[in-house]
């Protein structure tokens, strides 16, 4: 039947222009996901933008506005939104982690929502951060239950040598250890010059402290016993507040799953009457 409120409320020729306001500062992201939405649902919509994704906004400021049929602004609207919501709030939220965690390079995890892993990961890069796998089938990595059920850190690391040799297969392999001792019996094990190993993480490394803080020490004492003879990557504990003292350490990534899994969206609305919007806003403390 379609949108009933639209077909109920607004004559079929009726056209307007509504306005996109942010409601909070941030990095807006999702500009070309919903140009591509509003293509969709109406290719005579004209939309315009005084930002691109990856730029700063500030609460109040409108930065794009979309004319056209009102029936068609109304329809594409809720779905726009809950894209440049989600996607803001995680460019947003990487793009505070980035900044502080420099030298080293942010990653995501797999930890993204269903059916959403492409968009979410879209927004990490717009917020300045990288990927890291896409999925279960283009890289290697053991984890701890991996390791558990292969009896062992070598044991685990033959089994896929001997697997992406017997296939002809050549790809990243990443070793999850969770204490000094398994950095040891990777490094003792590739130290044979036969591995396919190109990086090592670092788990649960960071230990909280009771006062918030963070004791980096043992991640540290690893990445000096690496000496970078693999790329490093930290996880575990990982949050806005730790993630400057992490980067310290001489870690080559820091990856954290809270950038897509927990993600606050960022507040953005689409109104037809701007002004009302902005007085209601300032009115609500939310504009």
């Amino acid at each position: 039947m379609g949108d009933i409120s639209c077909l109920a409320t607004i004559p079929v020729e009726q056209e307007a222009e509504a306005h996109f306001l942010a409601k909070e500062d941030g990095v807006i992201a999702g500009i070309a996901m919903a140009n591509m939405i509003f293509k969709e649902v109406d290719p005579q919509l004209k939309v315009e933008w005084s930002r691109n994704d990856g730029n700063d906004v500030d609460r109040g400021l409108q930065f794009g506005s979309v004319y056209g049929s009102a029936r068609s602004i109304l329809v594409a609207e809720r779905v726009v939104l809950n894209f440049m919501q989600r996607m803001s709030g995680i460019a947003t939220l990487t793009k505070a982690m980035a900044d502080a965690a420099r030298p080293a390079r942010i990653l995501e995890t797999r930890k993204t929502a269903p059916a959403l892993r492409l968009v979410d990961k879209w927004a990490v890069l717009i917020g300045g951060g990288e990927n890291h796998r896409m999925g279960l089938f283009d890289m290697v990595m053991l984890k701890d239950n991996h390791i558990s059920v292969a009896g062992g850190i070598t044991n685990a690391i033959a089994s896929v040598e001997r697997y992406l040799k017997l296939h002809n297969l050549h790809m990243p392999v990443e070793v999850e250890t969770r204490t000094l001792e398994e950095v040891k019996e990777v490094l003792s094990y590739t130290g044979q010059g036969r591995s396919v190993v190109t990086r090592i993480m670092l788990d649960n490394m960071i230990v909280p402290l009771p006062n918030g803080d963070v004791d980096v020490s043992m991640l540290k004492e690893a990445v000096q016993l690496i000496n970078g003879r693999f790329e490093t990557e930290a996880s575990g504990n990982v949050t806005l507040d730790t993630v400057g003292k992490i980067g310290t350490t001489g870690v080559t990534f820091i990856s954290s799953g809270a950038l897509t899994h927990s993600v606050r969206a960022l507040d953005i609305s689409l109104k037809v009457d701007t002004e009302l919007a902005l007085a209601v806003g300032r009115r609500t403390n939310r504009a």
